[in-house]
């Protein structure tokens, strides 16, 4: 069971805010209950003697602790949240974001209501601040949550409750706001938003950049287990599915953190092959290529990315090209052969049974393999 204090939490926000009557900050500013401004942080205080009551039981009993970032990329519009943890799964139950409208991270002893309610206010029309401010007024437990929102304005809010476990805090910057709890130490979340404000790039780079410095500084003080991320689209589709820029999870992993950027990277590889399979379509071989071979740059270890980038060179009649990418790929998974014989039904590959038996048979070559540059590729350099 964990205690609360009445009426003893504060709330810290850059954007415009009408309803916060607990404190209103622009980014950069403080907010610390019984401290003077001094820094762009706001740390939960010490406890201090107070009623107590239970949490309802719809509260988990053990925090889900955490450093987290939601943050918004100005140029693209995309929103996020990125999250790392020692508790088993924890994505689906702190980041929350929607295409056009926000992204909400809910920690701490987690009330997951902050996720879909602070979306719902957003898309209302609410501004993240008093989307916050509304949801921590009416909750009787806020002094153990942690929250923090930003919407496709880039207005943003974080509340770290005066009964979160030390260490426990969050920084608000422009477009972006770290938030954690049960840290090692209180350098945490300071290290979370340098590293999102100096590290250049996508939006989802400079969200891993700032846990990988929560890390550094010790971060969660029971270790590590799971992480997750999502971005969504600045303006939304009409497809939830192509709203979702990404989506991954890593639920339980001795490197939660080096596996989500593995998985990134992959997805990034994914992403360009799809885009190669589009330029198919429209008969624009040339940029298919470009696509493909940025895909073999990312995931030059995915054997399959090999093979279809080889399918597609022998269909376009490049079967020099295609051959080593396959032969590459045969030495992963052999019945890959047998697929071979299977795309002409399809019109994947032209039948000719020549051809086909050529592309079954290809061999890697001594010292030989697949070119993992696309200079090499050019240069036909194994």
């Amino acid at each position: 069971m964990v205690p609360r204090v009445a009426e003893s939490r504060f709330l810290s926000v850059a954007g415009t805010s009408g309803l916060l009557a607990i404190g209103l900050l622009l980014p950069g500013a403080t907010a610390q209950t019984g401290a003077e401004p001094g820094g762009a942080s706001a740390a939960a205080p010490a406890a201090h003697a107070a009623p107590v009551a239970p949490l309802p039981s719809t509260s988990p009993r053990r925090p889900v602790a955490t450093y987290s970032i939601v943050a918004r990329d100005p140029d693209t519009g995309e929103m996020g949240v990125a999250v790392q943890s020692h508790w088993f799964s924890v994505g689906p139950t702190v980041p929350w974001a929607e295409a056009g409208v926000g992204a909400v991270a809910t920690q701490s002893f987690v009330k997951v209501s902050y996720g879909p309610d602070g979306l719902a206010a957003m898309r209302d029309g609410t501004s993240a601040p008093d989307a916050l401010a509304e949801l921590v007024e009416a909750d009787d437990n806020a002094n153990v949550r942690q929250v923090a929102m930003i919407d496709s304005q880039g207005r943003v809010a974080a509340h770290t409750g005066t009964r979160c476990i030390q260490s426990a805090g969050h920084s608000v910057g422009v477009n972006f706001s770290v938030q954690a709890n049960l840290m090692q130490r209180d350098t945490v979340w300071p290290a979370m938003a340098k590293a999102f404000e100096t590290t250049k790039g996508a939006l989802a780079d400079r969200m891993l950049a700032a846990l990988v410095a929560a890390e550094k500084e010790g971060g969660d003080i029971r270790g590590r287990q799971s992480a997750a991320i999502v971005i969504v689209a600045g303006t939304p589709t009409g497809n939830v599915w192509d709203d979702r820029v990404i989506d991954l999870r890593v639920e339980d992993h001795p490197d939660p953190l080096g596996e989500l950027a593995r998985l990134v990277r992959l997805q990034r590889a994914y992403k360009e092959m799809n885009a190669g399979d589009v330029s198919i379509e429209k008969n624009d071989f040339d940029e298919a290529l470009a696509h493909y071979n940025a895909a073999l740059e990312l995931a030059p270890e995915v054997y399959e990315i090999a093979f279809w980038v080889g399918v597609n060179l022998a269909h376009a009649g490049r079967v020099d090209e295609a051959l080593p990418l396959l032969a590459k790929a045969y030495q992963s998974e052999p019945r890959l052969r047998e697929l071979i014989g299977r795309l002409p039904a399809v019109e994947l590959l032209p039948q000719d049974d020549e051809l086909i038996k050529t592309l079954q048979f290809a061999q890697v070559e001594v010292g030989g393999g697949v070119w993992t540059s696309g200079e090499d590729r050019k240069a036909k350099k194994p």
